[in-house]
């Protein structure tokens, strides 16, 4: 008994069933991914709370890890605004259905990550950002009381 074995052939009949399967799968997600894309909520306060407490929380142990405190800020704000985004197109629900856009968010992650930091680990806060903090808290304050 003699058998011939054709590799080439062998290996293309692999190649497409290992690659079928793997193009019905990416574009299976594509579908549920622009599916999901119109399912979007609006941040509400409570997602808000949240994301402001994990940026605080991130921003408290890259502090202690002797992280640069610009540097672990920016990384916090910067996944606050990511999250809103990706998770709820920018809309909170406080603000109606306009859409922020990412540097509305990271600026607004920025102030509530070091409100929230100031509550969780005062100590590893830098002055200069507590008496910024504390500045531009006081002119929100007086904005909303016109």
């Amino acid at each position: 008994m003699n058998i011939k074995f054709n590799s080439k052939g062998i290996l293309k009949l692999f190649g497409f069933c290992f690659i079928l399967p793997f193009t019905i799968f990416e574009i299976n997600t594509i579908n549920k991914s622009s599916n999901a894309e119109k399912n979007l909520i609006a941040a509400s306060e409570k997602d808000l709370f949240l994301y402001r407490q994990m940026g605080a929380s991130y921003l408290c142990i890259a502090s202690k890890a002797e992280v640069d405190f610009g540097k672990g800020l920016g990384i916090a704000s910067a996944t606050f605004a990511n999250v809103i985004i990706g998770k709820h197109g920018g809309v909170i629900k406080e603000l109606g259905n306009e859409k922020l856009d990412e540097k509305k968010l990271y600026n607004a992650g920025t102030f509530q990550i070091v409100g929230s930091a100031l509550n969780i680990c005062p100590e590893s806060i830098p002055d200069k950002i507590k008496k910024d903090y504390e500045k531009r808290l006081k002119q929100l304050i007086n904005e909303s009381k016109k």
